[in-house]
């Protein structure tokens, strides 16, 4: 009987209390130095943790040109070609403004680097970094962006 309503619990009642998962959008910047690949990490405006460029879709742009976009506001990339379909999927609780944390999907997008500003939109707000894709891992606090950033 335990396994029973355990199973009701699981199914049937949780998910009722649960929020849907908000989608944002991210971009994985890349750039080649000599023969490795670097990596681009951002710091985020509140707790000064290092992250990717991210947010939430834009109207009039796809996923792919969101992005983009976030990453020309909060990291100063200009220009670059950026994959059509994402490289990788991560889940992560983000505390709104409210104070209540919200689930969110980050649909993550390859951003091959071609050009980057000094001044920008965020210049002020946060600190930015090329490093390996190995370090990149262990500098993330997401267990799946470690991941994606292992496989690059």
């Amino acid at each position: 009987m335990t396994t029973v309503m355990r199973k009701a619990w699981d199914e049937l009642v949780l998910p009722l209390f649960q929020r849907p998962k908000r989608l944002q959008v991210a971009a994985l910047c890349y750039r080649y130095d000599g023969d490795s690949k670097k990596v681009l990490l951002i710091t985020s405006r509140g707790t000064g943790r290092w992250i990717i460029p991210k947010g939430w879709p834009i109207d009039g742009k796809d996923a792919p040109g969101a992005a983009l976009q976030e990453a020309w506001e909060e990291a100063g990339v200009r220009a670059g070609r950026v994959t059509g379909e994402p490289v990788g999927i991560y889940c992560y609780e983000k505390e709104l403004s409210t104070g209540l944390p919200v689930p969110v999907e980050t649909l993550v997008f390859a951003v091959e680097v071609s050009k980057m500003e000094s001044d920008y939109p965020e210049v002020s707000e946060r600190r930015r970094k090329w490093v390996s894709p190995n370090d990149a891992a262990a500098m993330v606090q997401e267990p799946d962006l470690q991941v994606i950033l292992r496989q690059m």
